[in-house]
């Protein structure tokens, strides 16, 4: 009897058989090239050059046009082809001043950090009570218009985590902190920063405002001020806050992503490998960790893989730094110029979490099991990198636009431990890198790189192939 449902599961076993079953990558080569990378210092040198001769860098200020023609000129130099540099709208935020100071019985002031795309106080600032809350919940259970006046502050702490997802979750209380006390009558916003580190030195981000609602001026408090706050209001004495800030915005800015290439050889040389991480950064530090080293990272290794004596790549490598991954749109900016184009990519990731090291790798669909996977966890184990078998998801802001249109990734996970002490911050330079963590890293994106740009695997056929269990009747 025919049946259709067995045919369709024997044709999608063959179609990812034969996607997934390819001979096996050159290994020695990709060990040869790992231990290159480990030596290589390209990447600490360029996270310096772009920390030091440019500093901050907000997509479309003039910081990040020094940047973008920083790098044109150092992919140029690297023997980057096709170097250019693609334009697109972004709205410009300059944080221009910010004082907060308690006034009355307690004065003393307070470190603070606009968050982007706040509104600005009046010229002469706010002077108000505060309404302090411990927690997010604790600000959402006040009732509407409870807070009319007043400057609501939250002070919850973020919790420290390998990959981040305790800066996930506390993000809400920046990006929507704002409008919810505008909703509840509040005249300003602040909140404790996003930061696992007590220090004076606050961590700035971006905000958004609702529709409809007041957009008032809004902040990060510093850790430390915030600890000393939450001690203040434990005494049960109203304290009143000063506040002054003077952010403009220009709607009207430009810029741009940057681009550049090591060609390809041979039959597989029209498919693109794409290695992204973010050229702008925030004006507090020099944007080392947040990702200069991201920057260098990629650079070096896609040079390195191009370098490999005789076994270049056959396919296309294409490094995009993208031009304002912190005020939003670059990511889809690149997908939509590139539209026409976006099948040729076959691949693509972002390294934008730190300078490492890296503790895990997470391949496109059941790749981890075929013998490209097992060739990538074998040149990856001795770096302490652990090649997971579930397939990889979210590889980065920048490359989400691209993963959303069917692009397949790859992930390589950075620690984050600390990444959150530093982020968005003054404290975010090019002295807290590390350069043994950072070679690491290259070592990483070199090895998976070359293995990628010089297999047979069909990448995007992997993406939706799954392979049946091994026979059996185990759970």
């Amino acid at each position: 009897m025919f049946k259709p449902f067995a045919l369709a599961v024997a044709v999608s076993t063959l179609l990812a058989t034969s996607a997934l079953a390819q001979a096996a990558p050159d290994l020695t080569a990709a060990v040869a090239l790992r231990e290159r990378a480990l030596a290589d210092d390209t990447a600490y040198a360029l996270t310096r050059e772009l920390t030091t001769e440019v500093g901050p860098r907000i997509g479309g200020s003039p910081g990040y046009r020094r940047a973008a023609a920083w790098a044109v000129r150092r992919l140029t130099a690297l023997g980057f082809r096709n170097v250019h540099e693609e334009e697109f709208p972004v709205g410009v935020w300059t944080r221009g001043e910010g004082r907060a100071e308690l006034v009355g019985a307690y004065a003393q002031p307070l470190a603070v950090a606009a968050l982007g795309g706040s509104a600005a106080t009046p010229p002469q600032g706010i002077e108000a009570e505060l309404a302090v809350f411990r927690t997010w919940p604790e600000f959402l259970a006040a009732a509407p218009d409870s807070l009319r006046g007043r400057i609501a502050v939250v002070l919850q702490p973020t919790t420290r985590t390998q990959d981040g997802s305790g800066y996930g979750a506390a993000g809400v209380m920046r990006r929507e902190g704002p409008s919810e006390a505008a909703r509840r009558g509040a005249v300003a916003y602040l909140h404790r920063s996003l930061g696992t580190e007590m220090s004076r030195a606050p961590h700035t981000g971006s905000t958004r405002y609702a529709e409809g609602v007041a957009r008032i001026p809004a902040a990060a408090l510093s850790t430390a001020d915030a600890a000393q706050l939450e001690r203040l209001a434990a005494l049960g004495r109203p304290l009143r806050l000063r506040l002054l800030l003077t952010p403009t915005f220009d709607p009207n800015g430009r810029s741009t992503n940057v681009v550049g290439e090591i060609p390809g050889r041979g039959r597989l040389a029209d498919e693109v490998i794409l290695l992204a991480a973010h050229l702008d950064a925030w004006d507090l530090g020099t944007g080392a960790i947040d990702d200069a080293t991201g920057v260098a990272a990629v650079t070096a290794a896609a040079r390195l893989v191009a370098q490999t004596p005789g076994r270049g790549p056959r396919r296309t490598l294409r490094v995009v730094l993208y031009g304002a991954e912190e005020t939003g749109p670059a990511g889809e900016a690149y997908a939509t110029r590139n539209a026409d184009s976006l099948s040729r990519i076959v691949l693509a990731s972002e390294s934008d979490f730190g300078d490492g090291p890296i503790w895990r790798a997470r391949l496109p669909g059941a790749l981890a099991a075929a013998p490209f996977g097992r060739a990538v966890a074998q040149a990856l184990s001795p770096l302490r990198i652990f090649t997971t078998p579930e397939p990889a998801r979210g590889a980065g802001v920048d490359v989400a636009a691209l993963e959303q249109r069917g692009v397949p990734v790859f992930a390589l996970s950075l620690d984050g431990s600390d990444y959150f002490d530093l982020h968005h911050s003054a404290e975010d330079t090019f002295d807290k890198v590390n350069p043994q963590d950072l070679a690491q890293v290259v070592a990483a994106w070199s090895t998976l790189v070359f293995l990628a740009a010089t297999s047979e695997v069909d990448f995007r056929a992997a993406t939706t192939a799954s392979v049946p269990p091994a026979g059996g009747s185990g759970r």
